[in-house]
């Protein structure tokens, strides 16, 4: 062969592999994201996946079937849940990255039946869910958002607010105590309370603080009760009735929670018919709608749902949904993986 028809095949050669290779770079696995994704970590996920945006397509269950077969990555959160019948319609998925530290709109059950792993976003999250309960608390007991309406409203020239409630010598109960639950009795541990106790499923040992396994017992013995449990059928109405009323009518109740921890029909009663002291709310049974008798009520403060909605932290959520997903693409296994769903041996692809 001719020294130019041999140059002139190895250049096709290099350039016939240089194209290869570029189209293997640019098919990026699919991922389907069910709610919007902080900008940051948006930009992030879009250089490693080819992302489909479910709430933006004109015909999402059309979306849905057109991925089905190659669809493996999915980003679900609290306002956009992941339930088994989307998961039945994606035979390929292999991992639901929730973006939220509570996963109870992700069907872990159906996901561990098919070895899907879910992951969750805890830790960066815990410093701020702890200040808004600490806001929430004092807002509450001090009727913050009540003294600052008097204000606003001119009252104050025709005299001077009505003295109210304090946080000094207070006993506190908190319900959950992982990482949050211990972030909050962090938080406490610097003012002049008179003790911090905690219910759990299980006493966690090498902690100073005291141990219920009875919830109404606690709330018998505590002035605030601080919900801070995952939600679920496992937790729904955990906080009855008699859960409130034993708090006493001096008492006062944050949740930060889920809204169906607590029995809100039983709270807003109790807060009218005075057997609640307070309360400091930032989540709902039936959220975002809340019930008018609640807003009605001078000795609560609410909050919409938003215990970790700073930039800072939702950049930080985000980021780590996004670190999740990757580190599965590459065959490193999930960073953060819910107990629920067990992780199986993984290549990267």
């Amino acid at each position: 062969m001719p020294v130019n028809e041999i140059k002139h095949f190895v250049s096709r050669r290099k350039a016939a592999k240089f194209t290869t290779g570029t189209r293997r770079v640019l098919m990026k696995p699919d991922c389907l994201l069910l709610k919007p994704l902080p900008q940051k970590a948006r930009e992030a996920l879009g250089h490693a996946f080819s992302v489909h945006e479910m709430w933006l397509a004109d015909d999402p269950a059309a979306l849905v079937s057109r991925l089905g077969a190659q669809c493996r990555f999915v980003v679900a959160s609290g306002g956009a849940p992941c339930k088994a019948d989307l998961i039945d319609q994606l035979p390929k998925l292999e991992i639901v990255g929730n973006f939220g530290v509570g996963y109870d709109s992700v069907d872990t059950a159906a996901c561990a039946k098919r070895g899907i792993v879910v992951t969750n976003t805890p830790d960066v999250l815990n410093d701020e869910v702890a200040d808004t309960t600490i806001a929430l608390l004092l807002g509450a007991i001090r009727r913050m958002p009540q003294a600052d309406a008097f204000v606003r409203a001119g009252k104050w020239p025709g005299g001077n607010f009505p003295l109210t409630g304090t946080l000094i010598g207070k006993r506190v109960g908190i319900l959950g105590f992982g990482r949050i639950g211990q972030t909050i009795a962090k938080r406490l541990s610097g003012f002049n309370i008179a003790g911090i106790s905690y219910h759990a499923r299980s006493a966690k040992a090498g902690l100073p603080f005291r141990y219920y396994g009875n919830l109404t017992e606690m709330a018998a013995d505590s002035d605030v009760l601080i919900v801070i449990t995952p939600g679920g059928a496992a937790t729904h109405h955990l906080v009855s009735r008699d859960v409130i009323e034993a708090l006493g009518p001096q008492g006062c109740l944050v949740n930060v929670a889920r809204g169906p921890v607590v029995d809100e029909t039983a709270l807003i009663d109790c807060l009218k018919t005075g057997k609640l002291g307070s309360a400091g709310l930032d989540v709902f049974e039936f959220e975002p709608k809340v019930p008018a008798e609640l807003m009605a009520l001078d000795n609560v403060a609410l909050a919409p749902h938003v215990g970790s909605a700073t930039t800072y932290t939702r950049d930080a959520m985000g980021m780590l949904v996004v670190d999740n997903l990757i580190s599965w693409k590459e065959g490193k296994g999930p960073l953060t993986p819910v107990p629920e769903t067990p992780v199986p041996p993984r290549t990267g692809r």
